[in-house]
This record gives structure tokens, sequence and C-alpha cells, in this order.
């Protein structure tokens, strides 16, 4: 018989939903609670009794009566080793390049990260990657091992975790951190480039880190190397690509900057893209520095590019988009179908379409820059017409298309893959399919990708009930053919990639490919399929009939950064 297990956090981000389907899995009875602050957490637990409670992103203070009621059994995740306290340990580890880092399952008690050990993990810290990015993935993974392993222990009613002081200390010099200041982030745009980029990525996606561009105040997030022989004063705007900015530093190197928050006065504006961030400002981009020139489909990292293609071998092409934390602007959708399109007129016979391993696949339309449009039901209305492009790209490409969800996704991201002819996942990937919690009834073809793909029951009860999938259970229902290792991902996907493209299986797949075309098109032409969804987003859109505008709001509301403290607190909160 299973543990009634509670979930404290203070968002229903990735790790908390990863956590309640494996715990469900192994037969135990989870809730999750969402509270803002202590006495959300006395109201949640009063008159309720639990087997266990678990915190895996919690930010405010547990009051000491639930930890007593429960002793020793309310048990906080961090994500720092043993020896390691404090709110911004993964800041702190990520600004000092640490090579190796940990996650630990403690009891909560009044110091914070100090109580009794119940599992610990430790883990190799990829360098030149943002906070979100390791959060969302390797630490996230360690973090869940730590869940099951606590769950397991729970259900022996003999067990007791053991003192902190009596544990193995693989990182010795782990110890009690501050909570990281915006002092401590600062830099100096004099300084070295990849200084300030650490410092960005230490602080993404939140809280930033402020600072000062064309004699603005900004908060910068998204850094990306750039040039290495720049002739400009530091702090100085070097060029524009799509929608980010180059900036020259006090090395003679150059970064990209990719999304802002930028003070307008009486407020801040909520991160969406650089450039339109201060255009909004009152900073036209072109006052700042001319467009960066067009660089080939193989840039090297000194261009910004977001979208890259690469032939593997005579029969796979493999065409890789980066979002920031899943968000897909209106010109990144514009021109990933373009890139579809083009790229379906080379000779190979299969190809990927696909995320950057280890980060958020795609969310959906980006509502940060929604939400700084000047119109802002216009540039979603724009914003889903250029998702539907992709999907439609994706559905008629001549080629085997196989897509790869590389990390976590939801929303028009989800729903998007299904147009591929093959759909693979990376084992650690949550799937949120679903528009309408954000007051939408959602666009992408769903209509005709989900019902063929899972069935009309399934498509439905997915698109209703709002509720998270995983990939075990993705792969049950259809959603996805395959689900890819977390090691070594790549090389599995590109394995399997050239399986498809192996005449047998390739033909079969073509073909089959054709036959649901002609199935599903024979009676209905595609553009009656959109036509439909469209018609109810824009009643969503410019008529607000589900309340889009101030979901958004609301949510972009959330995705700012404010302070915590706490138990187990990250100094993040959840990111568009």
């Amino acid at each position: 018989m299973g543990l009634r297990i509670l979930l404290l956090c203070s968002a229903d981000n990735g790790l908390c939903r990863r956590a309640r389907l494996v715990l469900q899995r192994s037969g135990n009875t989870v809730r999750t609670a969402t509270v803002a602050d202590s006495d959300d957490i006395g109201k949640v637990v009063a008159g309720t009794d639990f087997d266990l409670i678990i915190c895996p992103y919690l930010t405010v203070r547990i009051p000491e009566w639930v930890t007593r009621r429960w002793w020793p059994k309310v048990v906080v995740i961090h994500p720092g080793p043993v020896g390691d306290r404090g709110p911004s340990s993964l800041d702190w580890a990520i600004t000092d390049q640490e090579p190796v880092w940990g996650v630990i399952a403690v009891t909560a008690t009044d110091v914070m990260d100090a109580g009794p050990l119940w599992a610990t993990r430790t883990v190799a810290l990829p360098q030149g990657q943002r906070k979100s990015d390791i959060y969302g993935s390797i630490i996230s993974d360690a973090a869940v091992q730590c869940i099951v392993e606590v769950a397991d222990k729970a259900a022996d009613p003999t067990y007791r975790p053991i003192d902190q002081a009596d544990a193995h200390r693989p990182i010795t010099h782990a110890r009690t951190r501050p909570r990281m200041r915006q002092s401590d982030r600062a830099f100096d745009w004099r300084d070295d480039s990849e200084l300030i980029r650490r410092r960005i990525l230490a602080a993404d996606g939140s809280p930033g880190v402020r600072s000062h561009i064309a004699d603005r105040s900004v908060y910068l997030y998204d850094a990306h190397p750039g040039r290495g022989d720049v002739l400009a004063s530091a702090g100085t705007v070097v060029g524009r690509r799509h929608h980010a900015l180059e900036i020259a530093c006090g090395d003679g190197k150059s970064i990209w900057i990719g999304h802002l928050r930028v003070d307008l006065g009486d407020r801040w504006s909520c991160k969406a893209p650089a450039v339109s961030v201060l255009d909004r400002a009152g900073v036209p981009a072109r006052s700042l520095s001319p467009i960066a020139g067009q660089a080939p489909a193989s840039a090297t990292p000194e261009v910004f590019e977001d979208i890259a293609y690469r032939s593997i071998g005579e029969q796979v092409g493999e065409l890789t988009f980066r979002t920031y934390n899943g968000a897909m602007s209106t010109d990144l959708c514009r021109r990933l179908a373009r890139a579809i399109r083009a790229v379906s007129l080379r000779d190979s016979r299969v190809l990927v379409v696909r995320g950057e391993t280890g980060k958020t696949f795609g969310n959906g339309m980006h509502l940060g820059a929604i939400e700084c449009a000047d119109d802002p039901a216009n540039a979603a209305w724009q914003n889903i017409v250029a998702l539907n492009e992709v999907c439609k790209e994706l559905l008629l490409c001549p080629k085997l298309t196989l897509v790869a969800i590389t990390g976590s996704c939801g929303a028009g991201g989800a729903v998007m893959t299904q147009a591929g002819d093959v759909v693979v996942a990376i084992g650690r990937a949550v799937l949120d399919v679903h528009y309408a919690t954000m007051g939408l009834r959602g666009s992408e073809l769903h209509s005709l990708t989900l019902p063929r793909r899972v069935g009309a029951a399934t498509a439905h009860r997915l698109l209703t009930e709002c509720e998270p999938v995983d990939t075990t259970q993705a792969l049950d229902i259809g959603l996805v053919d395959h689900v890819g290792p977390y090691i070594e991902f790549d090389p599995w996907l590109n394995e399997l990639a050239h399986e498809y493209a192996l005449p047998e299986l390739w033909e079969k797949t073509i073909r089959r490919k054709h036959e649901h075309l002609a199935r599903d098109l024979g009676h209905r032409p595609l553009e009656v399929y959109e036509c439909r969804e469209l018609a109810e987003m824009a009643a969503n859109l410019f008529d607000d009939s589900l309340g889009f505008a101030a979901k958004r709001r609301a949510f972009m509301q959330k995705a700012s950064p404010r302070p915590s403290t706490g138990h187990g607190a990250l100094g993040m909160s959840k990111t568009p």
C-alpha cells in the first residue's frame, strides 16, 4: 500500500510535476499544494493527515508546528551538497565554476537546510549553461532520485535520517552561504566577457543581473558568446540580430543579450526579447547599431543564431532551434517554418527537428513579447499564425520528419510535435498538452494531429483536464514513439534517425504518412481544421472570451524576480 504524500511548492514547476508523476506511478497517493506564505501551509495541512510531506521547490518558511507534528517526515529538497546551506546555492556554484555539485533531501528544521539527511546525489556541473537550464535538467534529475529514495525510506517505519555531521561530504568546502545580492552579481562592461556572461548565467532565469544599456537601467538575461575582435568602447551596442543585441566588453570581445527587462520609470517591463523591450522603452534598435550580417546555416557562436542546420551523413539532416525557456516568438516561428521548407529540398531522407538537449523544448507563444507589444491581442494572433506555419511545414514535409523533444514542453510547443511523422522525447521531459489554463482554445492543428495519434477521447482529456504527462505515460498513449536516455541522448537520437533512413523502415513510415494525409485531408482540407481552430482563438484573443489577458498578465507577474526566504529557496521564480 502506498503512502499519502503532500508536495508543498511555491510554484508547480517542472520538478514538482515530475515528482508527482513518479510518486503516483509507484502507487502513492499524491497531492500538490501551491502556497504563497506560511499561513497557506498551515491551511493546507490543517485537519488533514499525510504520511510524508515533501517540499521540492519551496521559498517560504515552514511553520514550526508543522515540522513538529510530522517530525521527521517534512522533507526539503536543497540544490546543494551535504554541508551547503542557503537560498542561493546554485547561483554561487555557477558563479564559482564548481565542477561538481549536489542535491540533498533533509528534514525541515528552524535552521535552513541543516536537518537530518534522507538522501543525497552528486552531479557534474556543466559549465557555460544558465541556471534555469541546469536546474531543469541535471539538478531536477538528482532531485527526483532523492525524492523516490525518501518515499521508499519513509515507507519503512524503522528508518531514521542521519545527522549531516555524520554524513560523507563529497565536496569538503561546501558551507553556509548568504543570499546572493545584486552587489555580488555586479560587473562593469570593462570586465572580461566570460566573467560578465557567467554572472548573467548564474542569475538566469531569475532574478537577472542589473546593468545599463544605452543609458537605460536593465536586467540582463539570455547571454551568449560573441566576437573576439571588437573595436568599440565597453558597453557599446555593436550589433543586433533577430531579437538579440551584441555588446562590447573590456577584453575586446562581445556577448549577445537575448532578453531584457527595462526600467520604464514608473515600473519595470516584463522580460521579453531585447530589441523589442528597448524599442518599447523609446530606444529604437536602429539607433544603436546596424543589423549584423546574415550568417550561414552553420553559423559560429560569434553570430547570434537560434536556428542551425547540419547534415549527418547522406540521409539525415538535423534542424536545431533554440528557445528561451520555451518561448517561441513570432519571428522565430516564421524563420523556423522557412527553414523546414528550405531543407526539405535537400537530398536526405530523414529530417530531424529538435531543440537543445537538456533545455526546455517549447511552450508555444512568447507571452513576454505579447505582453510588451503595443497591441497584445494582435501580437498573440500573429504568433499563433506563425506557429501554425511551423506545424503545416512539418505535417506536409516530403521527408520523413522526426521531431525530438529535448526537454519539457507545453501548450503549442507540445502540440506542435504531433505534426511530425515520428516523435521522440528525452526521458526527463514533462509534457503539458493543453492551453485552457491560459484562457485559450489553442490551434497548431491539434484538432487533426492529436486525435489521430492518441484517439479522440484521450485528446479531449489532455486538452480539458490539463494534467501533465511524463514520457512513460506519453509512450503508453501514443504521444511519443520512442523515449531516449538522459545521458547520451544525442548519440541515441543520431542512431535512431539513421535507422529510420534505412530503406525498409523509411518506406514503411513514409507510406503510413501518405495514407494518413490522404485519409485525414481527403474529406476535409487542412485549411478547414485551421480555420475552425483560429475562429475560437480569435474570440479568445480579441474578445478575451476566456480571460487570456488577465491570465497572461498574472503569469508574467509571477515570472518577475521576487525576494524569497525559507527552506530550500533557489532564488528562482517561474519564467516564461
